[in-house]
């Protein structure tokens, strides 16, 4: 029977496509034993042999090392758990490969010298916990104090709003983003235009958190002025006048002052503070990274409305 046939080592190698050298490794490594040897001292291996040694060549192509298959082969741990452990071990690779993946094409985009390549690999490399005391540091320097404690609570929702969330497993493209938000973050001058858009958001805020909140400028500009923007109407034209006036009478509302020349004029400089390139690609990158919907970009609406409150201030 098949069963009882013993192959000399060169028919196995035949049989099993390794070569005669490999088997005869495997052998003296003990994880496939002959069943017996010729008068000569030649080796000859059993039926089962086959079967073992297509399965040494299976796991050594997934990576495993001789010491688990031979724990494998004699049983002493199954598969199931072999391929549990390994399929951790590589998750954990496949996790650093994906960074260092996006650290170098990072790089490629920018053209980086030593120091800023050397900046952003150990960005990307961060622990949980210490991105979360990068981010957490740069919240609270745009956040202190200054405002009163009847604004704690205003504050934290809008932190929450601006805290990245990369996840366990990121994306190439999602380490990209944290790698330039926290470069962003880290930057002196756009922490100083962070404080000072905080400190007019403070400004709009109620005295007492009894008060309902008033209304976002920024937010009732770009509800207002977008279909504006959107239709091809030019800020110095006389088509854009209700626009403006609409804009104006409805911040005026919203903050409680008079629709004068003094609330253009802070109007204007809210504006020019929520101006900055950087605020917006900070909420770009917050999305990729925490797995939002892209947000509406704010550029054309205030570069629209600047354009059109400075016309008509200047008449």
């Amino acid at each position: 029977m098949d069963g009882d046939t013993l192959y000399p080592i060169g028919e196995l190698a035949r049989r099993t496509g390794l070569t005669v050298k490999a088997i005869r490794f495997y052998s003296d490594r003990g994880i496939v034993t002959p069943a017996d040897r010729t008068p000569a001292g030649y080796r000859r291996y059993g039926a089962d042999a086959i079967a073992r040694l297509a399965l040494v060549r299976t796991l050594r192509q997934l990576g495993l090392g001789l010491d688990t298959i031979r724990r494998v082969t004699d049983r002493e741990v199954t598969l199931g758990e072999v391929a549990a452990e390994h399929a951790a071990a590589l998750d954990a690779q496949i996790s650093i490969l994906r960074l260092r993946r996006a650290v170098l094409m990072t790089a490629a985009a920018r053209e980086p010298t030593a120091e800023e390549m050397e900046r952003m690999h150990q960005l990307a490399t961060l622990s949980e916990d210490q991105r979360r005391r990068l981010v957490d540091d740069f919240l609270s320097v745009v956040f202190d104090d200054r405002h009163g404690r009847e604004h704690v609570a205003a504050h934290a929702a809008i932190r929450r709003s601006m805290t990245p969330e990369l996840p366990d497993s990121p994306s190439e493209q999602q380490v990209a983003a944290w790698v330039e938000l926290a470069e962003l973050s880290l930057d002196a001058d756009f922490r100083a235009g962070v404080r000072r858009l905080v400190d007019d958001l403070a400004a709009d805020l109620p005295d007492t958190p009894a008060t309902p909140p008033r209304p976002d400028v920024v937010a009732v500009t770009r509800e207002l002025v977008a279909a504006a923007v959107a239709s091809g109407i030019a800020p110095d034209s006389p088509q854009a006048d209700p626009v403006v006036a609409t804009l104006t009478a409805a911040c005026a509302r919203a903050v409680g002052r008079p629709d004068d020349t003094t609330l253009h004029a802070w109007l204007l400089h809210r504006l020019e503070t929520a101006d900055d390139p950087r605020w917006n690609r900070y909420f770009d990158l917050l999305a990729v990274i925490n797995g939002w919907p892209a947000p509406e970009p704010l550029a054309p609406v205030i570069d629209w409305s600047l354009q059109a409150l400075r016309i008509r201030a200047a008449r």
